[in-house]
């Protein structure tokens, strides 16, 4: 009964983002006595699960699939067994909507779920130590690759010295996050917490970051009490060490859920090509100008990419940042894909050829 659409506001997960769209996906597994659930938390092959009749311990031993990418992760709605069974199992995942991804390491062709079914991937991004905007863009583009919407917080704003100062820092990520709400906050003096809270209610929201951005206090801020443990950052460099040692999905008071994570040292992407795109739009929209299709927006006639950065309409650094995460997106998806691996080595070769050319030609000018 519990199942339907009409309830659906008054069902016990409702808080945790349960609706009608999840509750007919359920409903074949409704029919064979299993519980829905949220993964709120995945330790070693057993994680918790918040159902009708509250947190379960289950285990993850009946969806250990061979793709890294099935894996249960915090965030995932489940089928679980009904209390009674010693131990319980998770027995299936419903269809994710979204999914934070990144990769593994640049050695292995793997992704890692660092999230899952979030509508709002929150960045966060100390103001303790000097902005790097090139890290802000990485970020963004694995966030908007995963179907959520970005936004960036900029976090211990009190550390800024004035309002003008603290105005430009805005207007330099914002010029480097198109479309995305960048907010400057304050958890230790509570400025700015309302706005953000108010964005994120609803939904479902992932903090993601470095360690040492501030994510744990920003989450109690959110939360309005302590359940995050919080660790000093050093003042050498801003950076601390793992505070959040597992994902965690909590409720939020104002509405809406957050999932903690680790700070992440490194940030691979993980075919993103469409979240590199959204980052740079402008970038992409003046590329459709230039004279050639594959126009690599360096010496080529005709380049409106180049013609803009001359203009000193686009700057070097986010053209140099647009390169590079699409060079690096190539590559991790060259791993998996042999078509890919083949056009790489088609075009390594071509410019081999072009580079071998032009010093043939500057021989024969010399002689």
């Amino acid at each position: 009964m519990y199942l339907s659409s009409s309830s659906v506001s008054s069902h016990p997960l409702a808080v945790y983002g349960w609706d009608e769209g999840w509750a007919a996906e359920f409903a074949p597994h409704a029919e064979q006595g299993f519980l829905p659930g949220r993964v709120v938390r995945v330790d070693r092959g057993l994680c918790d699960v918040v159902t009708p009749a509250g947190v379960v311990r289950a285990d993850t031993e009946f969806v250990v699939p061979r793709d890294p990418m099935k894996v249960v992760c915090t965030g995932d709605w489940v089928a679980v067994d009904p209390e009674g069974g010693d131990p319980l199992y998770v027995r299936t995942l419903l269809p994710r909507r979204t999914a934070f991804v990144r990769s593994t390491s640049s050695k292995r062709s793997e992704g890692q779920i660092l999230a899952a079914n979030v509508d709002h991937a929150i960045i966060a991004v100390s103001l303790a130590v000097e902005l790097d905007l090139g890290r802000v863009e990485r970020f963004l583009a694995l966030a908007w690759e995963s179907g959520a919407q970005p936004v960036v917080v900029l976090s211990k704003a009190d550390l800024v010295p004035d309002a003008v100062t603290l105005s430009y820092l805005v207007k330099d990520v914002e010029a480097s996050a198109p479309g995305v709400p960048v907010l400057p906050v304050s958890a230790r003096l509570g400025e700015g917490v309302d706005v953000l809270a108010a964005v994120l209610s609803g939904g479902t929201s992932v903090l993601l970051g470095q360690s040492g951005a501030g994510k744990s206090t920003l989450a109690n801020a959110l939360l309005g009490e302590d359940v995050m443990t919080v660790q000093a950052t050093r003042d050498m460099d801003g950076k601390g060490r793992h505070t959040t040692t597992t994902r965690n999905l909590l409720v939020l008071p104002g509405g809406g859920v957050v999932i903690d994570t680790p700070g992440l040292r490194g940030v691979g992407l993980w075919d993103a090509e469409t979240g590199v795109g959204q980052v740079f739009s402008e970038i992409e929209e003046l590329a459709a100008e230039c004279r050639f299709h594959d126009c690599a927006h360096g010496t080529e006639p005709g380049c409106a990419v180049r013609a803009a950065v001359d203009a000193g309409e686009l700057s070097e650094r986010r053209l140099d940042s647009y390169r590079k995460l699409l060079r690096e997106n190539q590559w991790i998806v060259a791993k998996t894909d042999a078509r890919v691996r083949a056009e790489l080595r088609r075009e390594w070769k071509r410019k081999g050829a072009e580079g071998r050319a032009a010093m043939e030609a500057k021989r024969g000018r010399r002689g």
